[in-house]
């Protein structure tokens, strides 16, 4: 079995980012080194799946059609009720929500980080058998409300 184990962002802040990545999101922070330079993030699956490096000032990620990282998701629960939770918390953090799909197989939202990344956050559609049944590659992505 492949799995990804983890991925590594250059940030600008900690702070803003530790805050947002535990807080928001929901991980927990599974250490510090280099005088508070780095820090790992764990959701509880491994040692960190998440490493943040601070840089300091320093361009974000640009924006609109690019090569590269288009966004990181995180799967934040079982059922929408998880996902309203988090429309919650990003509301209350002032954080940038940039969208909410329903993909077939999964509802997601889409929120910036502090330093510009985008995240989407989501949780998959418990009744779909995404194994055995492909359809979802092509299933149109439509509007999800939360608010409901």
């Amino acid at each position: 079995m492949v799995e990804l184990g983890h991925y590594v962002l250059y940030v600008r802040r900690m702070e803003p980012m530790v805050r947002f990545y535990r807080d928001v999101i929901g991980l927990q922070v599974a250490g510090t080194t280099f005088g508070g330079r780095a820090t790992a993030l764990t959701g509880g699956r491994t040692h960190h799946e998440l490493l943040l490096l601070e840089v300091g000032d320093a361009p974000g990620p640009p924006h609109g059609r690019r090569v590269g990282l288009y966004h990181t998701g995180w799967c934040i629960g079982q059922n929408d009720e998880a996902l309203r939770q988090a429309l919650e918390r990003c509301r209350a953090a002032d954080v940038n929500i940039v969208g909410m799909s329903d993909h077939g197989v999964s509802h997601s939202l889409y929120v910036h980080d502090p330093d510009g990344n985008e995240v989407e956050l989501y949780v998959d559609v418990p009744e779909y058998d995404w194994a055995s049944n492909d359809d979802w590659l092509a299933h149109p992505v439509r509007p999800l409300n939360l608010d409901a």
